[in-house]
């Protein structure tokens, strides 16, 4: 997607997830050994994607599935030479840790509220941390479980030893059995934790500035409690738990977690729960690397959102109050501008209960709100509104087709024909409808300013700008999804009034030119233009993030009109043809200095950016699905690797990485919304999904390879299939999916 949630102007480097040389050149080679097939998370490798091509990295994230517990290693970069102590606990997707923790041997003349630390032998898993803080010769070993972890520290010699916890912005505080901590995480959000050793301090002290004074209280900026061991033998174990409702919930959450002090034992319960959840997709096959790439991938699509309910109870940044989640798990941390591609849909495939509890809590969202609006960005910090166009509607009409229930779809309705028709367009705005939304009413497409002209349009965003193309594009398709919705609620004249509004990326077609191409109030084409590079930094003035190569096959809503626009079948592979082959158009510096979102280029496809997730299989659409089949195998095997730079752009999450685990199963959902895949190529000899209705869905493909990429043949269940569509009703029933494969093109199939 891009720096879309942490965004800095212009987007910068921001940190990645560094390790020690002697992983890094393990890691680069790939993992290699043989494991057991029910070993599922022993081919998840964190570190994958942990070098960013150009902007943001992956996160090696130590968490259990949709959990509120996440941390991982704090550094600067991947290359970084230094940790910034231990992290107890990130509040978000790409967060600094909320508290901090550093282990000591000897207190350091120039004390600090974190310590640096250099380091060796990091090893991360999903459920668990180790490293050596070499200077002190400080073994640490780290597992969690949902909402409480366990820190367990061996230190060289029995002397005596120190823990130093740190608030970035609160209060510590030790009341003889425990250190308790608030801190504020932004509009009126708070976490809270509850930390018990494993043996009592035989003194508690305050940082203050670098000395150290006497209490048991520490509050304010940076505020620091430091803990002192004497003669505790050589290990020292610290347990803790954590609550967005107050210090009572985290200290509750703890107890019910972790009964004692064997963290061994924790990370074994961790790692059977991740087995369990990466177990529901089974492949086989003879590729090492590719077994890697899809279980991280899978991975990834756990981190987010995170449940958030806490024996019943949560808090919500909506409206700043503790609710009870009357049986339905309250979940938030959700990046739906990009998730609703693929991320919501393979959830709906594993998990149709959690996704059916994330729907519903969308709907709370919208009730506790100032204003009844579909949430765009819901984060635990509430609804922060980034990015352009109202997905949310995609993530409810698709569940809803493919038997989701389980929440007041009437309820939902509202609220998303609301955030279309009452919130502005505009992006990174959170203001109602204005001017430029009743201009699209009226005519049917977001105007654009020419160069140098001055914005009007109070409810712009100065530096997202208008996106006017991006954003007629996209409300076309939320527009498209709500009329769907209407009809499924047999609401007519809002389904015929949203079908009509559907066709609006009509209204910026070019006919001369075939591209998207951005109009002024008064209807005329924005000239001279540059389809790479017109619209400033990253393109916002007309597009968004990506240039109108990207935005030219935005109409995932209606693929046969946009065949028709662009003169049928033929023309539309030639176009398809041309964006892969099409150069930069200058150098990757200048490129990039200005489209830095738009990496893992190929030609001028950009595999790092969701938008262009659907792209590769629109050769299905047109009557070439051979070219589906090979572009995918290509795209996959050239930008999703077993190594440190494995993923070629913004991985938000599980946004992109569910694009693989479709992909690599061999199909996708093109259109969330339609209750069918459009079909690619399976990677893997047998592929077998555990659906929650007991029934399984094996996908086999007969010697299925990087070389024999190419379908050959297919039957369902017995029968010829000879559609490059696969309807989730067949998934649901069971059954077998087998592809015949080789090493060239059967035209034939699929046409």
């Amino acid at each position: 997607m891009q720096n879309k949630k942490i965004k800095l102007k212009p987007k910068t480097f921001l940190r990645t997830i560094c390790c020690c040389s002697f992983l890094t050149i393990f890691l680069l080679k790939g993992f290699s050994q043989t494991k057991n097939l029910e070993n599922f998370v022993d081919y998840v490798n964190p570190y994958m994607g942990n070098i960013s091509h150009l902007l943001v990295p992956t996160y090696p994230t130590v968490h259990l599935p949709n959990s509120i517990l996440r941390v991982y290693p704090e550094r600067g970069d991947f290359t970084s030479d230094r940790l910034y102590g231990l992290p107890l606990i990130v509040t978000s997707h790409r967060g600094s840790s909320a508290f901090n923790l550093s282990p000591m041997l000897q207190l350091p003349t120039d004390l600090k509220p974190v310590q640096l630390y250099s380091y060796d032998q990091e090893e991360i898993k999903p459920y668990g941390y180790s490293v050596v803080l070499d200077q002190e010769d400080i073994q640490v070993s780290y597992a969690l479980s949902h909402q409480s972890g366990m820190y367990a520290f061996t230190f060289p010699n029995a002397g005596t030893k120190y823990l130093q916890f740190n608030s970035r912005d609160g209060a510590l505080k030790w009341d003889g059995q425990a250190l308790s901590g608030i801190q504020e995480i932004g509009n009126g959000t708070r976490v809270y934790i509850y930390a018990v050793p494993e043996i009592k301090p035989s003194a508690v002290s305050t940082l203050q500035g670098q000395q150290l004074a006497k209490g048991m209280d520490a509050k304010g900026k940076n505020a620091c409690l430091v803990l002192q061991f004497e003669q505790a033998g050589v290990n020292l174990k610290m347990k803790y738990g954590v609550s967005f409702i107050d210090v009572t919930q985290a200290k509750a959450n703890l107890n019910r977690e972790i009964v004692d002090f064997d963290e061994k034992k924790l990370a074994e319960n961790g790692r059977k729960i991740w087995n369990q959840a990466l177990g529901k997709i089974a492949v086989e096959g003879d590729s090492e690397s590719d077994k890697h790439v899809f279980y991280t991938s899978l991975y990834r699509t756990y981190e987010r959102p995170v449940n958030i309910s806490e024996d019943g109870r949560y808090f919500s940044a909506f409206d700043g109050k503790v609710h009870s989640d009357e049986g339905k798990p309250f979940f938030t941390d959700d990046w739906i501008w990009d998730s609703y591609r693929a991320h919501h849909p393979l959830r709906v495939l594993l998990e149709p209960a959690a996704e059916s509890n994330i729907l519903h809590s969308f709907v709370r969202m919208s009730e506790q709100m100032d204003k009844p609006w579909l949430p765009t960005f819901p984060e635990i910090t509430g609804d922060s509104r980034r990015m352009n166009s109202n997905h949310g509607v995609a993530t409810l009409l698709d569940a809803y087709r493919k038997g989701i229930r389980g929440l007041d779809i009437q309820k939902a309705y509202l609220a998303a024909k609301a955030a279309i028709t009452e919130k502005t367009l505009a992006p990174w705005s959170d203001k109602p409808a204005g001017k430029m939304d009743q201009f699209f009413k009226e005519k049917g497409y977001i105007p654009a300013l020419h160069p140098g002209e001055q914005e009007v349009y109070p409810e712009v965003h100065g530096f997202e700008k208008r996106q006017p193309v991006a954003v007629t594009l996209g409300t076309s398709y939320d527009l498209w999804c709500l009329a769907q919705l209407a009809n499924e609620l047999g609401i007519k004249a809002d389904y015929d009034l949203f079908m009509k509004q559907s066709s609006n990326y009509r209204n910026l077609f070019n006919e001369q030119t075939k591209f998207f191409h951005p109009k002024d109030e008064k209807g005329n084409f924005i000239m001279p233009f540059d389809y790479v590079f017109a619209g400033g930094q990253g393109a916002r003035e007309y597009y968004g993030e990506n240039n109108a190569w990207i935005y030219r096959w935005d109409v995932q809503h209606n693929i046969p009109d946009l065949i028709k626009l662009m003169g049928g079948n033929q023309l539309f592979v030639h176009y398809l043809d041309e964006m892969f082959q099409q150069p930069l158009g200058r150098s990757k510096f200048d490129f990039y200095a200005q489209l830095p979102d738009h990496t893992g280029n190929v030609g001028q496809f950009s595999m790092a950016n969701e938008p262009a997730l659907h792209i590769p299989y629109l050769y299905n659409y047109a009557g070439q699905p051979w070219m589906t089949q090979k572009r995918i195998h290509k795209l996959i095997g050239e930008w999703f690797r077993n190594d440190l730079m494995g993923v070629p752009g913004d991985e938000d999450g599980g946004g992109m990485s569910a694009f693989v685990v479709f992909s690599q199963m061999g199909f996708y959902p093109v259109t969330p919304g339609l209750a069918s895949y459009s079909i690619g190529s399976p990677f893997f000899r047998k592929t077998t999904i555990s659906l929650p209705n007991g029934k399984s869905f094996v996908v086999i493909g007969k010697n299925a390879s990087a070389k024999n990429k190419y379908i050959q043949s297919a039957t369902l269940n017995g029968k010829p299939l000879n559609s490059t569509q696969l309807n989730h009703a067949d998934i649901l029933k069971g059954g077998t999916l087998e592809f015949v494969m080789g090493d060239k093109a059967q035209k034939n199939w699929g046409n």
